[in-house]
């Protein structure tokens, strides 16, 4: 039986610039094996899109609301996408 693939987009909102948090979550999605992105965002939050198999996905979004040390999450807002076109890796984009 095949693993069920699920993608996301996640803002997360908070103290999450400064403080490592885009290394931090490219560190964690490659240990789950997910790939993807994340980015600052002008408005000082940071953007996520995440792709892998299900349960590693829920457990990255658990994660986020946690962050890095220095990292204080006030609010994860999380957008199903649908999961064709997977993305090879993960990368922090300017």
């Amino acid at each position: 039986m095949a693993d069920h693939r699920r993608k996301v987009r996640a803002r997360v909102y908070g103290n999450v610039q400064g403080v490592g948090f885009r290394i931090w979550a490219r560190g964690e999605a490659t240990g789950l094996g997910l790939a993807g992105w994340i980015r600052n965002e002008a408005d000082g939050s940071v953007t996520t899109q995440i792709a892998g198999v299900d349960e590693a996905v829920s457990t990255m979004i658990e994660r986020l609301w946690e962050g890095p040390s220095g990292a204080s999450v006030s609010r994860v807002d999380v957008e199903e996408l649908a999961a064709e076109n997977a993305f090879v890796g993960f990368r922090i984009v300017a």
